[in-house]
Order: structure tokens, then sequence, then C-alpha cells
């Protein structure tokens, strides 16, 4: 609302109906807001509903409006999905066997056993990762080698002014028996990226399409949510095994890095597991978590790093590489691979081909 009012200082006037707009003023509030100038014309904001089942909430009431960033956002996921299912069917190839194969009465243990195995995500794996942001890479690269589309990007396409909010949204999750989809909002602390991406991937394994705020500390009312983050929390951190790393009067601060190092995994996991095993009554963990948000919200961020990886891990390596082979070998359109990637040029298409290792 801020960049609008200082792109549009006469906004609150306009809302007011002390002054009007040109008709050259609304063409540029339309661009700016991407919303079709017919809108801006109509007695009321159009009921724009979610094309998936919405399982957010904010101070315990459900978000109604979603913003046209996010819209745009499932939109282009959809496609890209849709996209990637033909071409799983057009080379009679199978998807991966998980999809749908538990239910919310499945016991949580179980699931996350399972998740991990397909995953090779367990802690012997993660052991080799120096850091538990090293950790979160292989977590990505195995869901992708699983046969998950995995998506992380903080902006819609490669428009970096077009950021989307992680307060509105975490994640979402489009289930499909060829072509699972994770979306994770990668303008979120990486410490929160992994819960979201295990919470998503229980969405896959459970069959249910969703848009998603959960997050480690959320103790949501809705049955699936809340199943969803307790086999989340299982897989990144088995309670057995916590119980028995646990020291008696060990101090918090001591006690959140060195089981972050064991697991793997953000202090915001450990955390929640902490409180699970009964460590932390529910007050200490509420304000323990709180600082703990703030504290890596507050951490430089690092540079945009190289453009070419970047968009493979906003669509997913596993998809730009489908799509590009695709291309090449004259099956998809340019015009419609450079739309699905969000570039416009030839070069940088065939560069991002060179980068996937394909001898353009």
């Amino acid at each position: 609302m801020f960049e609008l009012e200082t792109r549009f200082p006469k906004l609150a006037e306009w809302e007011t109906g002390e002054m009007l707009p040109t008709l050259k003023q609304l063409e540029k509030f339309a661009r700016a807001t991407h919303v079709p100038i017919g809108y801006l014309f109509m007695p009321a904001p159009p009921e724009e509903p979610l094309p998936i089942p919405d399982f957010r909430t904010l101070a315990g009431r459900t978000v109604t409006r979603p913003s046209p960033n996010l819209l745009d956002m499932i939109y282009v996921c959809q496609e890209r999905q849709s996209w990637y299912r033909e071409f799983m069917q057009i080379h009679r190839l199978s998807g991966p066997a998980f999809v749908g194969s538990v239910t919310t009465d499945s016991p949580v243990e179980d699931v996350a056993r399972a998740m991990s195995e397909v995953l090779d995500f367990d802690l012997d794996a993660r052991r080799d990762c120096p850091t538990w942001t090293e950790a979160l890479r292989r977590f990505i690269a195995q869901a992708d080698q699983a046969g998950i589309l995995v998506m992380v990007s903080g902006v819609v396409q490669n428009n970096n002014r077009r950021h989307l909010d992680p307060e509105e949204f975490r994640g979402f999750a489009l289930t499909d028996e060829m072509a699972p989809l994770v979306f994770i909002n990668g303008a979120d602390t990486k410490a929160a990226q992994m819960f979201t991406l295990a919470h998503e991937l229980a969405h896959i394994w459970l069959g249910a399409s969703a848009l998603s705020d959960a997050t480690a500390s959320t103790m949501p009312n809705n049955r699936v949510e809340l199943w969803c983050n307790q086999v989340a929390a299982e897989l990144l951190a088995p309670l057995k095994v916590v119980r028995t790393e646990l020291r008696h009067g060990e101090p918090l601060d001591q006690a959140l890095p060195r089981l972050a190092r064991r697991f793997k995994v953000s202090t915001l996991v450990i955390l929640r597991r902490l409180l699970d095993a009964g460590w932390l009554d529910r007050a200490v963990f509420s304000a323990a978590y709180a600082g703990e948000v703030k504290r890596l919200a507050d951490m430089a961020k690092g540079s945009g790093g190289n453009f070419y990886l970047t968009t493979a891990a906003r669509v997913s390596r596993r998809f730009a590489r489908s799509l590009v082979e695709s291309t090449l070998e004259g099956q998809t359109l340019y015009r419609d691979a450079f739309r699905m990637l969000g570039i416009s040029k030839t070069e940088t298409f065939h560069e991002l081909g060179r980068h996937l290792n394909f001898p353009i």
C-alpha cells in the first residue's frame, strides 16, 4: 500500500471521491496493481476465488481476498503443472506412487518414516551436510529427484517488482498423480522454508492440494493442516531421537544451536520439537519462537546469485530440464517456453540450457 501511495500521491483523494483520476492515470494504476482496467469501473471489486482449498489464517480468521500476485503465481504454477503432466504422458512416464497414498488417519510416525525413505532425508543422509541450509538444498534436490516439482521464488515469474508476501502465504501444494507440485515462498526466511517444504510435501503424500501459511509455531484447528504440521515436524526431527538428545538443565541458548547442528534443521524446528517433547511450556516457547523469528529476519540477506541457477530454482530443475529438452526437440514452441520460464530472449533460454548441461 505504501508503494502505491508513493507512486500515486492522489490515491487517498481518489478513494474518497474528492478527486477523479484521468484515464491515463487509471491505466497506470491498473498496470501497477496487475488488474484489468475494467475492474476499476465496477461498483465493487469482483470476487476472485482461489482455485485450490485455502487453509490460511490470520489472527485466527480465514483470509478471504487473495492478492493479484498470489493468484497469478498459482495460475502460473498450474500452467507449468499441466504442461509437465502432458510431457510425462507423451513420453509414457509414470508419476510417483506416493501421491495420495495416505490419509489423516495414517500414523504420523509411519508417514514421516516413509517420506524420509523416499526422499533419502533421514538423519544419516543429512550428517554429511555442513549446515542446515545445505540440508535444505539437499531436501529440495531429493524431492525433485523423487518426481516432485519444487518451485521456490519470492517474486512472480522473474519480475522483481512483483514480490510475494510471506505474511499472505508461505507455500502451496498442487497434487497430481503425474506432476505433483510444491511452491515455496522464497521471500520467507530459509529457516521457515524448511518447515514449509516438509508441510507441503505432507500434502502431496495426502493427495490434498492446499494453500498454507503454516509454520512450526502454529497449532491449526483444521485437521488436515494439523496432521501435515505433525508429519513435517516428525520428518525433520523425530521426537524419539530428540528426547534422547536432551540434556537436563542445559540453557536454551545452548540447546538450540547444538540440536540444530545435530538434526541439520533450523532452530525454529528445534523449538517446535522442544515444545512437543515437553521440554518447553507454551509461554516460554512462544516468546523464544518470536525472538528467533526476529533474529533470523534481521540477518543480512545474500546477493541474488546466478540468474540461471535462480531461474532453475524458481521453476524447479526437473521442470526446467524437461521444458528445455522439449523445446530444443521442437515439441514445445519457444514462445510458450519463454512464458512459462518468465524470460524473453532466445540467448537467455540457450544459456539456461547450457547451465542445465544441454550441449547448445
